[in-house]
């Protein structure tokens, strides 16, 4: 058996149930705002006047506006102190060192895709390499023959680092790497 309504019956208790609603909410509004308390919002709260809130926010503001002038005074000054230092500073011997012994398995086919990278690599890190050598401290002499064999490879190179020279020089470049990872090696003291 099945219940048809009609439209006015299904419009009647929509209209029921939306004055049912009315009253509960009502009811409710009137259960919150009917509370009153002479010291404000309730007696564990206590008051307080609308200027105590804006002079808060007024301090906080200028606090946020201090730190900020702070940090940035803070990054000027550390941006100047770092453009005060050399920025071409080699790096120590050992660090160069270790560099470059981690070119002494790479070899290359000339050219394949990765010889461009791998001779470009190599010869960048014997560069940093003569660059930390004759900033040593001690004796900018005590490392007489690797850089001597880095100047002959330079006069080889021309200053010309492009991929096709290198490639016509690649046996120089690996051959100064290899000569000189066993001279460093007969060293130590060099590096560790």
């Amino acid at each position: 058996m099945s219940v048809r309504t009609t439209p006015a019956r299904s419009t009647r208790a929509r209209m029921r149930a939306a004055a049912g609603l009315t009253v509960l909410m009502g009811a409710c509004l009137m259960g919150c705002s009917s509370v009153e308390t002479s010291d404000g919002p309730g007696g564990d709260v206590p008051y307080v006047a609308p200027s105590a809130n804006a002079a808060v926010a007024s301090r906080a503001a200028e606090a946020q506006a201090e730190a900020d002038a702070q940090a940035s005074a803070d990054a000027e000054d550390a941006a100047r102190m770092s453009s005060d230092k050399p920025a071409s500073r080699p790096a120590q011997v050992r660090d160069a060192f270790a560099t470059l012994q981690a070119t002494l398995d790479d070899t290359c086919t000339p050219g394949t895709a990765d010889c461009a990278y791998v001779l470009g690599r190599v010869h960048d890190e014997l560069a940093g390499l003569e660059a930390s050598m004759k900033a040593y401290p001690k004796d900018p002499g005590h490392f007489k023959e690797p850089v001597a064999w880095m100047t002959t490879l330079d006069r080889a190179l021309k200053g010309d680092t492009s991929t096709e020279n290198l490639e016509k020089h690649r046996s120089e470049l690996f051959g100064t790497r290899d000569r000189i990872n066993t001279w460093m090696q007969g060293h130590p003291e060099d590096y560790r």
